[in-house]
């Protein structure tokens, strides 16, 4: 399969204008190549009287380097643990009847809450909304439709990500279904139109990563459990690079004053994929959902 990248050409293209600089990904080293934080090893049989190994960064992949114009270092692909995407509320495990031929495959597994305080604190007609969408599920849930996920929904789905940070703006690719969004760290403006993804305006405070994100339609969920918001969605997320460099400490607090009685946070870790040959890979999944989306549309045989 080919590198996900094939599914962002639009962006990767605004992310070279802003001259974006590509970092290795963690273990991502070749032939000849140091381990990350120590000189490359001897070769076989190189003993005392052998001619000195060759110093680190002299015909040899540099090292990961921990910051980025000062600040750290969050190139590279990484992935939420856990069961939020299924409910971001604590939830028991449970069958999905409709698809008993898949048994245990097919069940809803535990999960702890990422939500602070436990619950979702929603105003009493947006609670019955989500009764609704969970009544309706899986057809009405947006990710069974190959929609672009949303912010922060597309963080703690089921596939990796990828940031790509240079020197200036910050570019994050997902797996799934070709979502991509620019992080605007220099310019920030109003948002031409409202859209799946939203419109991302980043800054530093310190070492942590803010991106506030705005201008998000109505259409987008937070997970499978009907979770929903309005078009006055706004969400502001805190990337923090944990020591080590191999996770990143996430949160997102969510405003909505259509929706919710107040603002509410979530927090996970996300882990970077650590595999020598980590990248994403294609999930182009239009073509798994055209017969949900159109099979009633189709010229009935008789």
């Amino acid at each position: 399969m080919r590198n996900r990248f094939t599914g962002a050409m639009v962006a990767m293209a605004v992310a070279a204008a802003v001259s974006l600089t590509v970092m290795p990904l963690a273990g991502q080293a070749g032939r000849g190549a140091a381990p990350a934080g120590g000189a490359a090893p001897a070769p076989a049989g190189q003993g005392r009287g052998a001619a000195p190994a060759q110093p680190a960064g002299r015909g040899a992949a540099a090292a990961r380097p921990a910051t980025i114009a000062g600040k750290p270092n969050f190139n590279g692909v990484w992935q939420a643990l856990g069961n939020a995407y299924w409910n971001l509320e604590d939830h028991s495990a449970s069958g999905l009847t409709q698809f008993w031929q898949l048994g245990a495959i097919a069940a809803i597994p535990a999960g702890q809450s990422v939500v602070e305080g436990g619950t979702i604190p929603y105003l009493p007609a947006a609670l019955k909304k989500r009764q609704e969408n969970m009544a309706g599920w899986p057809k009405s849930d947006p990710e069974a439709k190959c929609y672009m996920p949303g912010i922060p929904r597309a963080t703690y789905m089921p596939y990796p990500f990828q940031i790509v940070q240079g020197q200036k703006d910050i570019l994050f690719v997902y797996e799934y279904a070709s979502s991509n969004r620019i992080v605007h760290m220099l310019t920030h403006q109003e948002a031409p139109v409202d859209s799946w993804m939203g419109w991302s305006d980043g800054k530093w405070e310190g070492d942590t990563l803010v991106i506030e994100v705005t201008a998000n339609n109505d259409q987008t969920w937070f997970d499978r459990s009907g979770n929903h918001h309005s078009d006055q969605l706004k969400v502001t997320e805190r990337y923090a690079l944990a020591p080590g460099g191999n996770h990143i400490n996430y949160s997102a607090t969510i405003e909505d004053a259509k929706t919710f009685s107040k603002p509410w946070t979530i927090r996970m870790p996300l882990y970077r994929r650590m595999e020598a040959n980590a990248q994403l890979l294609e999930f182009k999944c239009v073509e798994f959902s055209e017969e949900l989306l159109y099979g009633d549309l189709k010229k009935k045989t008789e």
